[in-house]
């Protein structure tokens, strides 16, 4: 088989991802976000705010690793960030990726799967902007729809802030944003 084939073989595998509910709501949509349009977003969304990464940082790489990053989740689902991630559920999601990226040619395979590494590790300045990014949307779709998730799953106001102040580790300003937001959606009840 050659690398083009190899490739197309890959980008079919993950179209699963389009069939991957996360537990979110798009704004003013009642049903469930896919994966795959989280990865749309989370990637517009380095984009526009690249300029207020805490470091310099190669948008570039922070897309690839965006891209990459929940590709694991066509095998193990998504997850509810709120709650304890078992090592089960981590062990799949490696599996979940390096299942995928086997079918992609080895130099393109190891690039992927260093990027994806990376973006788990969360120490370089591009994976802390990247991490910080990938929150930002379902925290805006909560905001936006009453709190939808924090209230069926019963996600309390200190889970919130705690897990979501990593944003800070990527980029201050967008931290200090998103909190005031945060708050303004404890003061509306969205959020308890």
């Amino acid at each position: 088989m050659g690398e083009i084939e190899q490739i197309l073989d890959f980008l079919i595998e993950v179209e699963k991802l389009k069939s991957v509910l996360r537990q979110t709501r798009p704004v003013g949509i009642n049903r469930r976000e896919n994966s795959a349009e989280h990865s749309w977003h989370v990637c517009l969304a380095a984009l526009a705010l690249k300029d207020y990464a805490n470091e310099e940082v190669d948008i570039d790489r922070v897309i690839k690793m965006l891209l990459i990053h929940d590709l694991g989740e066509i095998d193990a689902d998504d997850k509810i960030i709120y709650f304890a991630e078992t090592d089960k559920q981590k062990a799949n999601e490696k599996q979940g990726i390096e299942r995928l990226l086997a079918k992609l040619p080895d130099g393109l395979k190891a690039e992927c799967l260093h990027l994806w590494q990376e973006f788990e590790a969360g120490e370089t300045a591009e994976s802390r902007f990247a991490r910080a990014i990938d929150r930002v949307p379902p925290l805006l779709q909560n905001c936006h729809n009453e709190g939808h998730t924090w209230k069926e799953y019963e996600i309390s106001k200190s889970q919130v802030f705690s897990l979501n102040s990593r944003i800070g580790a990527g980029s201050k300003e967008l931290w200090g944003v998103i909190k005031g937001k945060l708050d303004s959606a404890v003061e509306k009840g969205f959020l308890k």
